[in-house]
């Protein structure tokens, strides 16, 4: 297990027990790092209370993404409040339900523009409020979730597939950006779990089982995977390694049939 001692690491992405933020969130409290977690809305906020209240006294904020203002008071606060910051785990994504459920073909300006700006846009605009914060303690790890969707066509992904595209796009010239301040840039590519966001995505039961019976390990992957692989590249142990896709699937991504 990664030691986060005397870390601090802001959150974004936490909806409920199911979010794989949540259990990078659990994992990195548990490796010694004091956190910030954050809520997009009003429905969501008691949910993201009711965790947080679980770990050692950590920061609730509101910040819905999609509005600069919002992330720059959220900088703002956690700079107040911790006067720096190590790491930022990016989990927010979003699509309108009708660009999921449509064919691709007749995916609408508004749809792509949301999925676009909720789902990759707001990691460059945390990444530019935190930075930073994160060069006040000499450097830091910023690390967003993505999925194999952005390089082939999953059945009812659409939109979502092309914002991870460009998300995974964004990682790469983050990571330029940002390598000279000793702020590394990554992604996890998770397999296939069910989460809030999954469940938006028709015949997904029929995709977890594609996973198990298709992936080299013959099974998918869980939560606390994903997370302990996310200690790894929050911490010092992936000291050297700045603009990756870390493929946690199982394997599913490297085989054809």
């Amino acid at each position: 297990m990664a030691d986060l001692t005397g870390k601090f690491g802001l959150i974004v992405g936490v909806a409920n027990k199911r979010s794989i933020s949540w259990g990078i969130a659990q994992a990195a409290a548990a490796a010694g790092a004091r956190l910030v977690l954050t809520y997009p809305s009003e429905r969501l906020e008691e949910n993201v209370r009711d965790l947080a209240s679980t770990l050692d006294r950590p920061l609730v904020l509101p910040c819905d993404v999609a509005s600069d203002q919002q992330i720059a008071d959220l900088a703002s606060t956690v700079d107040r409040e911790l006067g720096g910051l190590d790491f930022l785990v990016h989990g927010a994504a979003f699509a309108p339900k009708a660009e999921l459920d449509n064919p691709f073909l007749q995916t609408s300006r508004e749809g792509f523009r949301i999925a676009l700006d909720v789902s990759a846009y707001s990691l460059i605009g945390l990444t530019r409020a935190v930075a930073p914060l994160m060069a006040k303690r000499g450097g830091g790890s910023v690390l967003t979730l993505t999925y194999l969707g952005s390089q082939r066509a999953f059945p009812n992904y659409n939109v979502m597939g092309v914002a991870k595209a460009a998300l995974e796009s964004s990682v790469r010239y983050l990571a330029a950006d940002l390598g000279p301040q000793n702020i590394r840039v990554n992604a996890i590519s998770a397999g296939a779990i069910k989460t809030l966001a999954a469940a938006g995505i028709s015949s997904f039961s029929t995709m977890l089982q594609v996973y198990r019976d298709r992936a080299p390990l013959r099974r998918g992957v869980d939560q606390k995977e994903v997370a302990e692989a996310a200690l790894f590249l929050l911490s010092q142990a992936s000291r050297a390694i700045t603009g990756e896709v870390l493929m946690v699937d199982a394997g599913f991504h490297a085989v054809g049939i």
